[in-house]
């Protein structure tokens, strides 16, 4: 039963990736652009800041200055997963649409990336 279950799991994966809600021109990151976000802090138009940290360290700080925090792994089919310290947790892929970063969630809401 026990092989099974993690049979399921492993094979899920591919089919998990072509779930994510993209829209035409979407391109999602590749391996290294995903490396290269520690280290970074992405802000988005809501003046909400992702803060990704070498070593796998993630926080999340809000426009009103409240934070959260938590750890972030690339996940097989590239999308950032983030396990907040509160129990929380979270999956996004980030793509390239056009010119611009996109943030998209697991519900298919798109929160775009400010310009650096």
């Amino acid at each position: 039963m026990t092989r099974l279950l993690i049979l399921a799991l492993l094979t899920a994966g591919p089919a998990l990736a072509a779930e994510w809600p993209t829209k035409p021109g979407d391109v999602p990151l590749s391996p290294e652009e995903l490396d290269a976000l520690a280290g970074r802090t992405l802000t988005f138009f809501d003046d909400g800041q992702a803060k990704f940290s070498a070593g796998g360290a993630y926080s999340y700080t809000y426009a009103s200055g409240d934070a959260a925090f938590g750890t972030y792994s690339i996940a097989e089919d590239g999308s950032v997963c983030i396990a907040y310290r509160n129990g929380f947790s979270r999956c996004d892929l980030y793509v390239r649409s056009g010119e611009r970063l996109v943030l998209i969630d697991e519900k298919g809401d798109r929160y775009p990336v400010r310009p650096e």
